[in-house]
């Protein structure tokens, strides 16, 4: 024990000389020491206030000596600016591990500046040209790791570390071109996030962070970090939603919808945390801009931007869809103004569109699969129809003004004409049925009027036969049997 501690006092008295002698080779080798000697919980535990005193010194002091030496703008490659990155990076390692599972060190450093120091020192590091690019990144990455490090679990430094980067440092460090700084820093939003902050990204100056996350989700969805930081933070505030929705272009839109798509159907059991007011905006969002997916069928969506409006509206469809299947919290939906009038109409000229000429809206029966190693591109449209009419019939779900309103709107021979089977509508003649049975449960008039439309002829119910279902009329109302297969 003694020859450790004696050990101790040697590398504590080493960190001392650093800031008072000339940068060395010998400093990097005292500052490794010291680096692996802090992995141990026992050695963390043991440094003292004036050892860190003295590390921070000498950062400070390499933060000033690197700035001086990009203003000269002398060569990149000295020898001197190589040996001062790799100072740097070292100093970032010791700092890092002194906080590993120690409340007692990150306030201990916090307390003393090092989080101010680093973060200036980080905010040099993502602009400066001096020295290599290996040597930069390598810095910039342990830094961001030291920030993350002194985060976890400490809120003091949690509000500390946003209160210096915020919003700028952040959104500088996530546009670094290293994958691995920006995972790293992606790290640090999401650990240093809270309901407060959260709401501080969506006033208008500070937006573009919250865009750039949201962006980093569409280019590199392997990066867990921000897909983290929308679904557990972003989709739990309205106010942030609609300010990004705003800002986003129809493309990031995509991303955004089916992020949220992704975590209704992870939460179709439970509680889901998205605020009502989300699915009030997506709804009037899909109210007004709905009219997009019609383009396709002329080949007017001439443009990328064009085509990303209607996928837009594509995406809003499996959204509320999936808000009105297993998540009682939106069934105010079934109320929301005009909603139900909106996708009856849609569906309508949807289904006319289809039937009057070939095009991205007709019906197909086209279910070969050749083994061709290149086939052809899915439709941009598929299930759009059949999603419509799953709307309609959850819309309609034990709500009977709903089921008036379909009826009144012309809704039931629409829907009964869509029982075929379309390959570009999979399983539309099962959303078909489920949505006629919503609109037919303990309505008297709507059944009532599938029964006249029966014996008028106007409604082909061989569809729904070869599907194993009967219409049958019983004391002057309408069932909807399953057939006896044998």
């Amino acid at each position: 024990m003694a020859a450790t501690a004696d050990s101790n006092l040697d590398i504590f008295a080493s960190i001392a000389c650093l800031s008072r002698e000339e940068h060395c080779t010998d400093h990097l080798q005292v500052l490794k020491k010291f680096t692996a000697a802090l992995r141990d919980k026992e050695y963390r535990d043991a440094v003292d206030e004036e050892t860190f005193s003295s590390l921070l010194k000498f950062l400070s002091r390499l933060c000033d000596d690197l700035l001086a030496v990009s203003c000269e703008d002398q060569d990149q490659d000295l020898p001197s600016v190589v040996l001062r990155l790799q100072l740097t990076a070292e100093c970032f390692r010791a700092q890092r591990n002194a906080c590993v599972q120690s409340t007692r060190n990150q306030s201990l450093l916090r307390e003393l500046g090092f989080i101010d120091v680093s973060i200036k020192h980080l905010a040099f590091l993502q602009t400066t040209r001096v020295g290599s690019r290996d040597g930069i990144f390598e810095s910039l990455r342990i830094g961001i790791q030291f920030l993350g490090n002194m985060s976890v679990g400490n809120q003091a430094c949690k509000d500390d570390i946003w209160q210096r980067s915020f919003p700028d440092l952040l959104l500088q460090l996530l546009r670094v071109d290293d994958d691995k700084a920006v995972h790293y820093a992606a790290m640090v939003l999401h650990t240093c996030l809270d309901e407060t902050k959260v709401e501080e990204l969506s006033e208008p100056q500070n937006i573009q962070l919250a865009l750039r996350v949201m962006e980093l989700c569409r280019t590199q969805p392997d990066l867990d970090w921000t897909v983290l930081i929308a679904t557990q933070h972003f989709l739990k505030s309205s106010t942030l939603v609609e300010s990004m929705y705003s800002g986003m272009s129809h493309h990031e839109r995509v991303t955004l919808l089916e992020l949220l798509s992704a975590q209704l159907q992870e939460e179709a059991s439970e509680e889901c945390g998205i605020p009502p007011d989300v699915a009030r905006f997506l709804a009037t969002s899909f109210q007004n801009g709905c009219g997009a997916v019609l383009t396709l069928a002329t080949g007017s969506a001439s443009s990328d931007e064009v085509l990303h409006e209607a996928l837009t509206v594509i995406s809003l469809l499996d959204v509320l869809c999936e808000m009105t299947s297993d998540h009682k919290q939106f069934m105010f939906l079934q109320d929301h103004p005009d909603l139900l009038v909106t996708i009856v109409e849609l569906l309508r000229q949807v289904h006319v569109i289809g039937k009057a000429s070939k095009n991205i809206f007709s019906a197909a029966q086209n279910f070969s699969f050749s083994g061709d190693d290149n086939p052809p591109a899915q439709s941009p449209v598929i299930s759009f129809k059949a999603q419509l009419i799953r709307l309609i019939g959850n819309l309609c779900y034990s709500n009977t003004d709903n089921q008036n309103k379909v009826r009144e709107l012309e809704g039931i021979p629409l829907i009964l004409d869509n029982c075929n089977i379309d390959s570009n509508n999979p399983f539309i003649s099962q959303w078909a049925i489920f949505a006629i049975r919503n609109l037919l449960e303990h309505n008297t008039q709507n059944q009532e009027q599938i029964a006249r439309l029966e014996k008028r002829g106007t409604a082909d119910y061989s569809a729904l036969r070869e599907l194993g279902f009967l219409v049958e009329e019983r004391d002057g109302s309408l069932l909807l049997k399953t057939l006896c297969l044998r």
